[in-house]
């Protein structure tokens, strides 16, 4: 993989763990300020940060094997 390519994967991890902290940012702050009121709210809030962690994991995981295969 040539540099440019993990250089694209790194950016792309780099975004992906900040809308996974965007997302449980809003998860925090829906449990601390607007519950019980809004409990309704939780399963699709709990989702969306389930699936940005998920994705924020999938993309590091493929840098952490381009790196490796990469280096040898």
């Amino acid at each position: 993989m040539e540099e440019e390519e993990l250089q694209a994967l790194r950016k792309q991890v780099k975004k992906a763990k900040r809308i996974a902290s965007e997302r449980a940012g809003e998860l925090h702050d829906l449990v601390e300020e607007r519950l019980p009121q809004a409990f309704d709210e939780i399963p699709a809030m709990a989702k969306a940060c389930y699936d940005a962690c998920q994705h924020w994991a999938d993309v590091t995981q493929q840098l952490k094997e381009a790196e490796s295969v990469a280096d040898h």
